[in-house]
């Protein structure tokens, strides 16, 4: 079986096509597996790693004022259909699976007017462009939250079922990871998590708090490339334990250190977050498109497994402290098992099987 991948720009949506690839090949390990994407993500930032063929097309975001390039949208847009249409000549993909992003877009319509197989992915709880604009062209569309049911054309077919992790991800081994990171077994651990780039705001929020710190608490803090070394030489020669890191591959041992988080609200972040059985404060990215990091975090906010605070009071709300009062909580260990009821480790493999069926024209059930 040839299964095309679609989605990129960002690790939000490129992850989950890696996690529900690596599930594929696991199930059938003689399928062959392509990517398409662009030169402008992650996606190409990591093409000698990715594990896959990657084909790359010229499709960018819409602009969102009058420029050159929403004028040249449609041009792009065109030849990245026909771009796609070559590549599937090609590689003759008995599915397109698309997860998100920009790019999802052109292979999509391609599968259409090929009458090639098609599903999507949706991380989010407010859909994205893509997912509005062209489920009603795939044969069926995975949902991560209930939520987003409402933003469907009538008519498609959608299965509900959690966002795709790498299995890896729940493996780590809590004690090694402590002692990766020089942190104690001894204290509890806040993870801060910004997201790949960081996140410049949190980082602020904490260096302003952090000096509140007490003996049996430590932090272990991804603060992002861009705010590392300022952030560095604030923390030098405190009296508290901190393991700074700008960026981590190893995210099975990040979360395996950590008891609690503080982090943006992207699905991919709360998905292993959740599939760990770590509760949280999410601070959601306030310019996210439709503000669709609130409606994931508010999501798991009803659901107990962690509290909200707003981007616009980090001046107002000491987050740190807040974190250290819910891990000496009673309700730290209700929100913790929340967590782990909402995770849903084994969604790749299940749409990973669902796919196999969709193909061989199995009925799939919801």
């Amino acid at each position: 079986m040839r299964i095309l991948f679609a989605g990129g720009g960002t690790g939000g949506h490129l992850y989950p096509a890696l996690a529900i690839a690596e599930e594929m090949k696991r199930i059938d390990n003689d399928c062959s597996i392509e990517f398409i994407g662009t030169k402008y993500g992650l996606e190409y930032r990591m093409k000698d790693s990715l594990g896959y063929k990657l084909h790359t097309i010229a499709m960018r975001g819409i602009p969102r004022s009058l420029s050159i390039g929403l004028l040249a949208f449609p041009f792009r847009l065109i030849s990245s259909v026909m771009k796609c249409r070559r590549i599937f000549k090609s590689f003759n993909p008995d599915v397109v699976v698309g997860t998100g992003g920009y790019v999802a877009g052109p292979p999509i319509i391609a599968a259409s007017i090929g009458n090639i197989p098609c599903v999507l992915q949706e991380q989010n709880s407010y859909p994205g462009m893509v997912t509005r604009k062209f489920a009603s062209k795939t044969n069926l569309v995975f949902l991560a939250y209930k939520q987003a049911e409402k933003y469907l054309p009538e008519g498609v077919d959608r299965k509900f079922i959690g966002n795709p992790i790498r299995c890896s991800i729940i493996s780590g081994n809590r004690e090694k990871a402590l002692e990766q990171f020089g942190l104690h077994n001894d204290r509890k651990t806040i993870l801060i998590l910004g997201g790949s780039q960081g996140a410049h705001r949190i980082n602020e929020a904490i260096l302003n708090s952090i000096d509140k710190l007490d003996n049996g608490i430590q932090v272990l803090w991804q603060c992002g490339k861009r705010d590392y070394t300022e952030v560095k030489a604030r923390l030098n020669k405190r009296d508290f334990v901190v393991s700074l890191f700008p960026f981590s591959n190893d995210m099975k041992s990040v979360y395996a250190a950590a008891d609690i988080a503080i982090a943006r609200a992207g699905a991919l972040t709360i998905a292993e977050l959740t599939a760990c059985g770590i509760p949280a404060i999410f601070i959601p990215y306030p310019h996210a498109t439709a503000d669709h990091q609130t409606h994931n975090a508010e999501a798991i906010v009803e659901a107990g497994a962690a509290e909200m605070i707003t981007d616009s009071k980090l001046d107002e709300v000491d987050v740190l402290t807040r974190a250290v009062d819910i891990l000496r909580s009673d309700n730290y260990t209700t929100m913790k098992q929340a967590a782990a009821e909402i995770g849903q480790p084994g969604a790749a493999a299940q749409i990973a099987k669902d796919i196999f069926s969709l193909v061989k024209g199995d009925r799939i059930d919801n």
